[in-house]
């Protein structure tokens, strides 16, 4: 016996409609995972065209591990036009939109106050010197960039949060929840997963810079704040604390607020991006010490995270119940059980903020 015609017309129209909501979520990249709306986010990626097989791995790693179940977008950035190879082969790798921009060459060149026999010069000297990148012209210009010009980018500007992500990094524990939500939620303002010491001759007057900075521009600086942790002596010297930015999670609300601003251009003028070799990690990081009070910073202890050099493994449950396969014992990797890594268990150690 046929089915009634109204009956049949309600048929076609469930199935038009479910088609149409595997399409929305599928085809066009969104995704409402449960009740809770996606924060208004992405992953940002720096990298030339010849990363993307590195990148590919990448990629794998964040969406396998957390991205196929939320496909927040993807912004790449390149100091050249990205090739049509790259494109093709970081886009495969996700059902998320991509986004594919090329960095103005005011933010990937010399700023006119720098003077640039100088900086040849110091890049020279640093080389002999034995310090890690200290002949790179190109990585002193990332540096900076990553510093303070990221989120300066047109294709950044419609997000208010980001991820970073970089080549050849792992992604070691399953991430069963929202990160970018977790921090809106709990309004934290950075988040990290590596604190190392830095490597003090990359460095050597940025401390004397921010000082002066730190003079200049009083009222900037919150009466509590997190200095303890980059400074014992409330504030007379650095010990080098900061937190590896190659993984970062941000509200950029943070880095284009009025402070980091005038905090950035401060140390842009000073010209230790050029003539020393400051890294965006440390700049990052005395920010956060600055302006930002402990409960606005969070360490996301539970996430496995590697970069060539160290990695930090959860241990315990947190290790199991996130299928991690990387080794919390493993001292030639585990930043947590090393001596490098005394940065992040003194930063469990810094008082919470005093309340009124």
């Amino acid at each position: 016996m046929p089915l009634p015609r109204s009956l049949l017309v309600r048929y076609l129209l469930l199935a038009v409609g479910v088609i149409g909501l595997y399409t929305l979520l599928h085809k066009n990249y969104i995704y409402v995972p449960g009740a809770e709306p996606r924060v208004n986010a992405c992953f940002t990626v720096l990298a030339r065209n010849h990363d993307w097989r590195a990148l590919r791995d990448s990629m794998r790693q964040i969406e396998d591990r957390f991205n196929s179940r939320y496909n927040y977008p993807y912004v790449f950035l390149n100091d050249k036009p990205f090739s049509a190879e790259f494109i093709n082969m970081t886009r495969s790798m996700t059902r998320a939109q991509v986004h594919y921009g090329q960095i103005p060459s005011e933010h990937w060149s010399y700023p006119e106050w720098i003077n640039q026999t100088k900086a040849a010069s110091r890049r020279k000297e640093m080389h002999e010197e034995g310090v890690m990148y200290g002949d790179s012209e190109s990585y002193r210009h990332m540096c900076r960039f990553e510093s303070g010009l990221f989120f300066q980018h047109p294709l950044m500007q419609q997000f208010d949060y980001y991820w970073r992500l970089e080549p050849g990094i792992k992604y070691e524990c399953d991430i069963n929840y929202d990160p970018f939500v977790y921090m809106k939620k709990n309004k934290i303002r950075y988040a990290w997963t590596i604190a190392i010491y830095e490597l003090m001759n990359t460095i050597p007057t940025l401390w004397t810079s921010v000082k002066k900075f730190m003079h200049t521009h009083p009222d900037l600086i919150p009466s509590t704040n997190s200095l303890w942790w980059v400074s014992r002596d409330n504030g007379t010297t650095y010990n080098g604390c900061h937190f590896w930015s190659n993984f970062e999670i941000a509200d950029l609300s943070f880095y284009r607020s009025k402070e980091y601003q005038t905090f950035f251009d401060f140390l842009d003028r000073e010209g230790g991006f050029f003539y020393e070799r400051w890294g965006d990690a440390p700049v990052h990081s005395i920010a956060a010490a600055l302006f930002l009070q402990k409960e606005e910073v969070h360490w996301f202890n539970d996430i496995g995270y590697y970069h060539p050099g160290w990695q930090h493994c959860p241990s315990g449950n947190a290790w199991l119940d996130n299928r991690c396969t990387c080794d919390p014992n493993d001292k030639s990797k585990t930043i947590t059980n090393a001596n490098w890594g005394k940065c992040s268990h003194e930063w469990e150690m810094l008082p919470d903020t005093p309340r009124a």
